[in-house]
C-alpha cells in the first residue's frame, strides 16, 4: 500500500498539474474568459456581420457562420438565422464611418487577447505602436474563419475534418508568435496550438450535444435574449479553450518537453532574455548582476 502511495506520489509529482492550476489561478482564466466573450459579442461579432454580409459567395451571412461554428443544424441554426439581420439589411444600413469604428473595436479585442497571451508567458506589456500586429491578426482571424465556412460546402467528411485541423493548427501556431512579437520560439508554441485546436474540437461536440437543444428552449421561453445567453455562454467556452490552451502549451512545455531550455529569443541589443516563469535562474550579465526582471 506505502509503494502504491508513494508511486501515485511520484506520478503526480512527475506531471506537475499542481502548476497548471496555480498558472490557471494567476491568469484568472474564467476571468479571463469571460472578458474574451463579452468583447467578441460587443466588438468582434458585428465586425465580422458587416465582412460576412458583404461576401458575395457564401449564402445566409453571419449566421451561417456562427451556426458551423457552434455545429448547430436543424431548428437551432433556423433560430439563430432568426436572430441576426440578413445580409442585405446588414449592407444598406452601415455606413463608412461605422465600418471604421467596427475595425477599431476589432483591433481592441486584438489587443486584449495579446494581452492575455502576454500575460500568459509572463512578458511585458507591448508598446501602443504595435497595434498593427493587433489589426494584421485581426485580418488573418477574418481569413480564417472564413475559410472555415467556406469549406462547408466545398469539402466534406475526412477531408474538411484535416483542413479545419491543418488550419487551425498553423492560424493558434501563428498568432502566438505574432502578437508576441517573436519572443517565443516556434518549437514552444507548438503544443499550445495542438492543445488549442483539440479543445475546439471537443467544444464543438459538446456544443452539438448540449446548445442544440437548449437554444431551441431558450428560444420559446426568453426570445432572442435567451438565444444570445447561449451563444455567450459557448464564447465564453471558446475563451476559455484559446486561453486554456496556450497555458496548457506552456505548462507542457516548461515541464515535459523542454524543462531545461529557456524559450525566449535573445534580445537584439545582446542583453540576456528575460526568465520564463519555469524556476530557472536569470543568467548573469557581464556586471556579475541578475540579468533582465523579474517576471511579469
Amino acid at each position: 500500500m506505502r509503494r502504491l502511495r508513494r508511486g501515485l506520489h511520484r506520478a503526480w509529482e512527475w506531471l506537475r498539474v499542481r502548476a497548471l492550476f496555480e498558472h490557471g489561478q494567476e491568469l484568472e482564466l474564467m476571468h479571463r474568459a469571460m472578458g474574451f466573450a463579452t468583447l467578441a459579442l460587443v466588438t468582434l461579432a458585428p465586425l465580422l456581420i458587416v465582412v460576412a454580409a458583404a461576401d458575395p459567395l457564401v449564402r445566409g451571412g453571419f449566421a451561417s457562420w456562427l451556426t458551423d461554428g457552434m455545429g448547430l443544424s436543424g431548428r437551432s441554426a433556423h433560430v439563430i438565422t432568426d436572430v441576426i439581420s440578413p445580409p442585405r439589411k446588414v449592407i444598406g444600413t452601415t455606413s463608412v464611418w461605422s465600418g471604421v469604428l467596427l475595425a477599431v473595436f476589432g483591433v481592441a479585442f486584438g489587443g486584449s487577447v495579446q494581452n492575455a497571451y502576454e500575460r500568459i508567458w509572463g512578458l511585458a506589456s507591448g508598446p501602443w505602436h504595435r497595434v498593427w500586429r493587433q489589426a494584421t491578426w485581426l485580418v488573418v482571424l477574418t481569413v480564417y474563419l472564413y475559410q472555415e465556412v467556406a469549406t462547408k460546402t466545398t469539402l466534406h467528411g475526412d477531408q474538411r475534418i484535416t483542413v479545419s485541423a491543418v488550419s487551425g493548427v498553423l492560424f493558434f501556431w501563428w498568432g502566438q508568435r505574432f502578437l508576441l512579437g517573436g519572443q517565443i520560439r516556434w518549437r514552444a508554441l507548438l503544443p499550445g496550438a495542438l492543445a488549442t485546436v483539440v479543445g475546439l474540437a471537443g467544444l464543438r461536440a459538446f456544443s452539438y450535444l448540449v446548445f442544440t437543444p437548449l437554444i431551441v428552449t431558450n428560444a420559446l421561453s426568453y426570445g432572442a435574449v435567451g438565444t444570445v445567453l447561449v451563444v455567450e455562454s459557448w464564447l465564453i467556452g471558446v475563451g476559455f479553450v484559446i486561453y486554456g490552451g496556450a497555458l496548457f502549451g506552456r505548462w507542457f512545455t516548461e515541464h515535459h518537453w523542454m524543462p531545461s531550455h529557456h524559450h525566449h529569443e535573445p534580445d537584439k541589443s545582446g542583453e540576456p532574455a528575460r526568465p520564463d516563469k519555469s524556476g530557472e535562474p536569470a543568467p548573469p550579465d557581464k556586471s556579475g548582476e541578475s540579468g533582465g526582471e523579474g517576471p511579469v
